[in-house]
């Protein structure tokens, strides 16, 4: 099994992707230490690195990229559920909890978000508390902040 890392400037600080068997399988907010320097850029690595820039640009609303979470089988349908809300737009935990056809589990949906391996990438950032509270995020909520405006001023124009 092939796996690399490479690490790329964005207006939220450095961000680290991992590639492994062709596909993505985590971003990590910062230098974490790999134990090893960057990998050559990969032709895969170049291309979330164009997709990454685009969308910090407010050019791209779709990620076009093989991501290979790895989570259970709940955390996978979590992680699907949070690619299907819209560019810009948020759902709550609760909605989320529904969406993967569990609508009492608002906490357990929180979990899985928390674990997911490839922020921005599968937009968890796009899931609020109630009444649009901004809460929990692995990257800090300045970050997710940050996210959600970048995105309604995308969309906006502004």
């Amino acid at each position: 099994m092939s796996s690399s890392f490479w690490q790329i400037a964005s207006p939220i600080g450095m961000l680290t992707l991992c590639e492994e068997e062709g596909c993505l399988t985590a971003l990590f907010f910062g230098q974490p230490d790999m134990g090893e320097k960057p990998s050559r850029c990969t032709p895969l690595m170049k291309q979330a690195t164009a997709q990454l820039h685009a969308y910090f640009a407010g050019q791209l609303q779709q990620f076009d990229l093989p991501l290979m979470p790895r989570g259970t089988l709940f955390q996978q349908k979590c992680w699907n559920a949070l690619l299907e809300i819209p560019y810009a737009q948020t759902r709550t935990y609760g909605q989320q909890a529904a969406a993967v056809g569990n609508p009492k589990a608002a906490r357990a949906v929180g979990a899985a978000n928390h674990r997911n391996p490839l922020p921005i990438l599968i937009p968890c950032h796009r899931v609020v508390g109630k009444d649009d509270q901004l809460t929990g995020y692995a990257g800090g909520l300045p970050i997710k902040q940050f996210l959600l405006a970048l995105e309604q001023k995308a969309v906006c124009g502004g």
